[in-house]
């Protein structure tokens, strides 16, 4: 197995304006390497294609190091697979959004006391809550 540190399974390229696309940032291989279906990344609810998007956008603005990011992931994995050694239960993003909280925490871009209240608040609203009937919210349903 080849060191997650060394960057094995990354490609390079550069996406408009210079700036490092998901290809280029992304493992494709590997403890950090995201879920993939022929090729394309995978999502199994919104929630994992916005925390997958929050941290690629803090990443392009500047305010996280993408290789402090990845090698947070990477520790998030080892210590999820150490505490679930069966792997029941497993979700690749659950270990996202932890590490992105831990390194948007560490840069002190939100405490965890306001981290913790957002959580509540938002785990204290109904499914659903914010889609009622198509075009009633600012968007279609297709």
């Amino acid at each position: 197995m080849t060191s997650p540190a060394s960057g094995a399974g990354r490609t390079g390229g550069t996406g408009p304006g210079g700036h490092a696309d998901a290809t280029y940032l992304l493992d494709s291989a590997g403890p950090a390497a995201p879920p993939r279906d022929n090729g394309e990344l995978v999502f199994a609810a919104p929630w994992e294609s916005r925390a997958f998007g929050v941290a690629l956008a803090l990443h392009d603005s500047g305010r996280i190091d993408w290789e402090d990011f990845r090698q947070s992931l990477i520790g998030e994995i080892a210590a999820w697979e150490a505490a679930h050694p069966s792997g029941e239960g497993w979700n690749y993003y659950e270990c996202w959004l932890r590490s992105l909280e831990r390194v948007v925490s560490g840069k002190g871009l939100i405490n965890a006391r306001d981290l913790r209240a957002r959580q509540a608040e938002l785990a204290s609203r109904p499914a659903g809550h914010d889609h009622g009937e198509a075009g009633d919210h600012g968007h279609e349903h297709h």
